[in-house]
C-alpha cells in the first residue's frame, strides 16, 4: 500500500476513507485452477480423526473422509453430474453433511443447501431459482422435496424407495480412482446459498472456490495444527456458519468436530462432557441459555477453553452472564454474512473480548469503509454509517439477479452490508443495527437493538424485539414483543416505563405485546418481517 498512509491504532486511511486490516495478510493460492476440496485436502496437519457421531460415538477418520468424498465425487460423475450443475442438500447436520458438499464441488458442481425446516412450497422456490439438477435427503424428508420433480439420492439408508435413485451408501463404494478430473478454476462458484431473509426476499449468493478458499485460509491459520482441538457442531451446516466452519474451513486444521443431529441444551453439554470439547461456536440464544441456565452444572465442562459466538450482535448483560458462570472460558465474537463467506471481522484473545459489544478486528486482508447513507462520504472511527466490505472472500453476486448484485456490490468491489456500524478509534468494528430495519419516529432514527438491548436488562424479560408499526402521525413507532420469564406479573405499562426513563423521548416504546417466543433464523437473527405482519394483523382485528 505504498503511499497510504494509515493510522496504526484502528487502521484508518484519512486519505481514502478505507479502514485496513490489523492483522498479519495471509498468502493466498494464486494458481488459476484450484478447487477448494484440493486446497483443503492438501493441507498438512497431524489431525486423526475429522468427525464423531454425538450419538452414536461412531468416528471418521480424515483418511477415510477424504476416500468418501472421491467415492461419492465419482459415483456423482456415473449418474451424469456434469461441472456447473447445481446438487441441493437437504438434511440436518450429518458426518455425511461435508462429504457430500467437498464431493459435489470437487467436481465443478455447486452445492446449495436447504433448511429442514422450510415448507415443500419455499424448497420447491429455492430449487427452481438455483436450476437445481439433483437432491440429496434423509428418508423422513422426502415429502417436502415433492414439488421439485428432482432426482433423490437417499443420505441414512442403503434401500431406496421407488422415488430414489440411489443411496448415498451406494455412491460411498464408488471405485474413488474413477473420480474424474476437472479443471476447476478459483474464479467458479463453488457454493450457491440462500440469504436469510429476515427483512425480504431471500437471494442466492454466488460464491467462488476462491472465496472458500480465502474464509478457509483464515480459519486454517487462527486454529494451526499441533494443538488437540475438539469442536462441538451445534450450529446448522445448511447455513453458512457451520457450513464454513465444520463442512469446510475446521478440516484445513486437522481439528476434531463433533456433530449433534439439532440442539437440545443438556444434549449439548454432555457431549462437551463425553467427548472432552475444547471449542463451542455458538449463536446468541445458546450464549444466554448458557448464561442463563442452572443446568450446565450437572456436567463437567473442564475441558472448555473457548465459546466462540456469531450470527447476531450481543450485548453487554448477556456477555457477562456467561463469563460470570463460566469464568476460565475465553468467550470470542465475529461478525460475517452469506455475501462474505461467513466472516468479516472476529475477536480472538481474550483481550480483544472484553470489547464488550464488539464483533473484533477486520479478518485479514479485509478492507472496510462507514460510509453516511445520505452523503456518501466515508466515516472516520466513532463515526457511524453504513458498513462496506472489499476482499478476498466476498461474494461473486447474487446468481441470475443483476439487479439485486448491481445494488449491493459496486465496481470498486465494495459490498455495501445494509449494516450500521462503526470502527472505535483502536479498529474494533460494532454493529449497531441493520439500516433496512431502523425505525424512522419524525424524523429520528431509532435502532430496534438499541431498545432490545435495554428491555433485556429488565429481571422480568426472557426476550425481545423491536419493530416498526406504521404511524400516520410520526411515520413509525417503535413496538415491541416481549417474552415475560415464567410465573412473570410484567405489564404493559411497567415496561413501557422502564424504556422511557432510560431513553430519548423519540426513542420510546409506544406500545407492548407478549409472546411466547420470538421467530428467529438458525443462526439467531430476528425475523422482523414476521413480527411486522403480525403487528399489522393484531392492529386491524383491534388487538394491538
Amino acid at each position: 500500500m505504498t503511499g497510504v498512509c494509515i493510522d496504526r491504532r484502528c487502521g484508518f486511511c484519512k486519505s481514502n476513507g478505507v479502514f485496513y486490516s490489523k492483522r498479519k495478510s495471509i498468502p493466498l493460492p494464486s494458481d488459476e485452477f484450484l478447487d477448494a476440496f484440493t486446497f483443503i485436502s492438501s493441507q498438512p496437519h497431524k489431525g486423526n480423526i475429522a468427525f464423531i457421531e454425538a450419538a452414536t460415538g461412531r468416528t471418521l477418520a480424515y483418511i477415510d473422509l477424504w476416500r468418501s468424498v472421491n467415492s461419492v465425487a465419482a459415483g456423482l460423475s456415473e449418474l451424469g453430474v456434469r461441472q456447473g450443475d447445481v446438487i441441493l442438500l437437504l438434511s440436518p447436520n450429518s458426518i455425511q453433511f461435508p462429504i457430500i458438499c467437498l464431493a459435489v464441488m470437487s467436481i465443478g458442481a455447486i452445492i446449495t443447501t436447504t433448511n429442514p425446516l422450510n415448507t415443500p412450497g419455499e424448497i420447491h422456490k429455492q430449487a427452481a431459482d438455483s436450476n437445481a439438477t439433483l437432491a440429496f435427503t434423509i428418508p423422513a424428508l422426502i415429502p417436502k422435496l415433492s414439488l421439485t420433480n428432482l432426482p433423490i439420492v437417499l443420505i441414512g439408508s442403503d434401500t431406496e424407495p421407488r422415488s430414489c435413485i440411489t443411496t448415498l451408501d451406494r455412491l460411498m463404494r464408488t471405485n474413488p480412482e474413477r473420480r474424474p478430473l476437472v479443471r476447476i478454476k478459483q474464479d467458479d462458484t463453488a457454493t450457491l446459498l440462500f440469504s436469510s431473509g429476515t427483512t425480504g426476499v431471500s437471494k442466492g449468493v454466488a460464491s467462488s472456490h476462491r472465496n472458500v478458499i480465502a474464509m478457509v485460509s483464515v480459519l486454517q491459520k487462527r486454529y494451526s495444527p499441533g494443538e488437540r482441538l475438539t469442536f462441538l457442531c451445534t450450529v446448522p451446516m445448511f447455513h453458512i456458519y457451520g457450513l464454513c466452519c465444520f463442512a469446510t474451513g475446521l478440516l484445513a486444521a486437522g481439528t476434531t468436530t463433533v456433530v449433534i443431529s439439532k440442539f437440545e441444551l443438556s444434549e449439548m453439554l454432555q457431549a462437551v462432557e463425553t467427548y472432552r470439547v475444547t471449542h463451542l461456536p455458538i449463536v446468541p440464544p445458546i450464549l444466554v441459555a448458557l448464561g442463563g441456565s442452572e443446568v450446565s452444572q450437572r456436567f463437567n465442562l473442564g475441558s472448555l477453553k473457548n465459546v466462540v459466538c456469531g450470527g447476531a450482535p450481543v450485548s453487554r448483560e448477556v456477555t457477562e452472564a456467561f463469563l460470570r458462570r463460566f469464568p476460565g472460558v475465553v468467550l470470542t465474537q465475529g461478525y460475517g454474512m452469506t455475501e462474505t463467506a461467513g466472516i468479516g471481522a472476529s475477536t480472538e484473545t481474550p483481550e480483544e473480548g472484553k470489547r464488550y459489544g464488539s464483533a473484533g478486528l477486520l479478518i485479514p486482508d479485509m478492507e472496510a469503509k462507514i460510509v453516511d447513507p445520505e452523503t456518501g462520504e466515508s466515516m472516520p472511527p466513532n463515526r457511524r454509517g453504513e458498513l462496506w466490505l472489499r476482499g478476498p472472500s466476498v461474494m461473486k453476486g447474487y446468481f441470475s439477479n443483476a439487479e439485486a448484485t448491481a445494488g449491493t456490490l459496486n465496481s470498486e468491489g465494495w459490498l455495501r452490508t445494509g449494516d450500521l456500524c462503526y470502527f472505535d478509534e483502536d479498529g474494533f468494528l460494532f454493529v449497531v443495527d441493520r439500516l433496512k430495519e431502523l425505525i424512522k419516529y419524525k424524523g429520528y432514527q431509532v435502532a430496534p437493538a438499541e431498545l432490545e438491548a435495554l428491555l433485556l436488562t429488565h429481571p422480568n424479560v426472557e426476550d425481545a424485539a423491536v419493530v416498526p408499526f406504521p404511524d400516520k402521525e410520526a411515520g413509525q413507532i417503535p413496538v415491541a414483543f416481549v417474552v415475560k420469564k415464567v410465573e412473570s406479573h410484567l405489564s404493559n405499562a411497567t415496561l413501557l416505563s422502564f424504556v422511557a426513563d432510560r431513553v430519548a423521548p423519540y426513542k420510546k416504546i409506544r406500545r407492548v405485546m407478549f409472546v411466547r417466543s420470538i421467530p428467529k433464523t438458525s443462526s439467531g437473527k430476528i425475523l422482523r418481517k414476521d413480527l411486522i405482519n403480525l403487528a399489522i394483523a393484531l392492529s386491524s382485528n383491534s388487538k394491538l
